[in-house]
């Protein structure tokens, strides 16, 4: 599930950047920066479907336009690389702003370059991406070799690149020829992985080698195989999104910021302020809790009362696992169905509750193998003896205290004893 939130950013040359956060439901495990290709947009459909992609492995992506495209203030004609290396700081400044600087730099195309070249003035990135980069970013000139002359003896052309009528004057090639970008590269001093498809006909793969034998480690490379320049088959986005998702993962912290659970002890924590969904620390385990949307949830997790059912669950066939290990007996697969309802007290004869209503669980189970009656009646007794089971038909007291806010050691965290 996404959620998305429309933002207008300063840019380098104080343009107002049209741009979207991507972000999950829930804990971000860390938030991504995607730059894209020289005269794209971010609403190109590789661009979204990478962001998407990355979104639902947990992490927050933000795209934007670059000055003077998409829908970003600004003239293009008067934009350059180093234009959008300011707008990428620009941008990523902002976030920090917001208190989520990216700790990742993707970039597509020119936009590689771009993150390749700003990667060391934003000192949050762990990790950097490029797609279909080019080694130089002299190399776009290739898109207007024909109008070049042109360019430099007039000081500007109009021409259709992509179908669309662009400016393009004499500075852009005057910047493009300052760049020199092996030694960003050499410099970079953050992970780096280059992806590249063996047959692109816009960048071709020598740029991938290129960037990969200037980088230091850690670095790595992966092929697109038979993906094209702009990525324009969901599968092959979806794959990138894959891969990034994976090798990122690797550099930034699998659940930041989550308390610590000690031996013994559940710990309990809102996702964000105001949302029913919460974090659950058990030990190093992390599990959901949350409510269906009709009840103002965001289904992102099991209720509380599916939780309740999953921990009986699991208690009844570990349980049984057990008792017929210890026995011998040739229990094959267990499988136990739980459901919680409420009932009216005097439907319950067995119950001493005589008026209102009362919890009803109902457990059903089945048991694989070769088992005898007498061996599945035994087994049905002492699925009702797992300690989860006597739990909830002893008498239970749940004590609840608040932890004076001066002294409390792990901040957002709640207790409770039973």
């Amino acid at each position: 599930m996404v959620r998305t939130e429309r933002l207008e950013l300063p840019g380098g040359a104080g343009a107002m950047l049209a741009a979207r956060l991507d972000r999950p439901i829930g804990r971000v495990r860390a938030t991504a920066l995607f730059a894209h290709c020289f005269t794209c947009s971010k609403d190109l459909a590789a661009v979204t479907r990478i962001s998407r992609g990355l979104v639902a492995r947990g992490f927050a992506v933000l795209r934007f336009d670059f000055t003077g495209l998409g829908h970003s203030e600004g003239e293009f004609a008067s934009t350059n690389f180093s234009s959008n290396v300011a707008d990428l700081v620009c941008v990523a400044d902002a976030l920090r702003t917001r208190g989520t600087p990216p700790e990742i730099l993707i970039g597509h195309s020119l936009g590689g370059a771009a993150v390749l070249a700003a990667a060391g003035l934003v000192p949050e990135v762990r990790a950097v991406a490029t797609i279909g980069a080019p080694a130089d970013p002299v190399h776009v000139e290739k898109l207007f070799s024909e109008n070049r002359d042109t360019i430099l003896r007039e000081g500007e052309a109009e021409l259709e690149l992509s179908g669309r009528r662009f400016t393009i004057r004499r500075q852009l090639l005057e910047d493009l020829a300052t760049q020199k970008l092996t030694t960003a590269i050499a410099g970079l001093g953050k992970a780096l992985l280059v992806m590249h498809a063996p047959f692109d006909d816009t960048v071709g793969i020598e740029n991938a080698s290129q960037i990969f034998l200037a980088a230091k480690h850690p670095k790595s490379f992966v092929s697109l195989d038979s993906a094209d320049h702009l990525l324009t088959r969901k599968e092959d986005a979806a794959y990138a999104a894959e891969v990034l998702a994976a090798w990122a993962g690797r550099f930034v912290p699998e659940f930041p910021d989550l308390p610590v659970a000690e031996p013994g002890e559940v710990v309990v924590r809102d996702v964000e302020p105001e949302r029913l969904a919460q974090d659950i620390v058990v030990g190093p385990h992390l599990l959901r809790a949350d409510e269906p949307r009709a009840v103002g949830g965001d289904d992102t997790g099991p209720t509380p009362y599916g939780l309740l059912l999953a921990g009986l669950g699991a208690c009844t066939a570990m349980t049984l696992r057990l008792f017929a290990k210890r026995k011998n007996w040739p229990l094959g697969e267990v499988e136990v169905r739980l459901r919680h309802d409420k009932i009216h007290a005097n439907d319950c004869a067995e119950c001493e509750t005589g008026t209102g209503k009362i919890d009803r669980i109902e457990k059903e189970i089945s048991l694989g193998g070769s088992l005898s009656s007498d061996q599945r009646a035994r087994l049905l007794e002492i699925a009702d003896r797992c300690p989860v089971h006597r739990t909830l038909h002893s008498e239970v007291r749940v004590e609840s205290s608040l932890i004076p806010a001066a002294t409390t050691t792990r901040p957002g965290s709640h207790s409770t004893r039973s």
